[in-house]
């Protein structure tokens, strides 16, 4: 099952009309590039982002020629549909939108967005909550102790601990 030309065509054309604001085309893909936290915050940035996602097969090969959509892919597998990676991608920048968080500065501190000094993209670093001691497992001193110096070189030394051991891609 592939998806027809004219009812997609005619259904994108009819939301950019609702708004002034040009929207950027985003079909939803396994062909396209892989989705990251630097495209998140890019399309975050935009004021307008309008989402295809296709079915099986996918979409006729034409309206995508015609419509000219950013094709972004969650990942190097195949699902049935868009609407997850759709769901995902919108959940990613909604995020990073002033005033979608608790805290603006929440975002901020999460994985793929602190940067070491030579400006690589970090894994953040673990949480902890009450109660102070749980199953002879304690949080970490440091971060009871009130020093907040103290407090943030942990924070660095961790990150990039996690980074090196889990994920040293995002290092080289």
């Amino acid at each position: 099952m592939v998806m027809t030309c004219q009812p997609l065509h005619d259904a994108v054309l009819a939301v950019e009309k609702m708004n002034e604001q040009p929207a950027e085309r985003i079909l939803l893909s396994p062909q396209g590039r892989r989705l990251d936290q630097a495209t998140v915050e890019e399309l975050a940035s935009l004021p307008r982002i309008l989402l295809i996602a296709g079915r099986y097969e996918g979409i006729d090969e034409r309206v995508i020629e015609e419509l000219n959509p950013r094709e972004i892919s969650i990942g190097d597998y195949v699902l049935s549909g868009g609407e997850l990676p759709a769901l995902t991608l919108a959940d990613a920048v909604t995020r990073l939108i002033p005033g979608a968080l608790g805290h603006d500065d929440s975002a901020q501190e999460d994985s793929f967005t602190i940067h070491d000094d030579q400006g690589h993209r970090m894994l953040d670093v673990p949480h902890y909550t009450r109660p102070r001691v749980w199953q002879d497992r304690e949080v970490p001193e440091v971060l009871i102790s009130g020093d907040h110096g103290a407090v943030d070189a942990w924070r660095r030394a961790k990150s990039e601990e996690r980074t090196r051991d889990r994920r040293p891609d995002l290092l080289e």
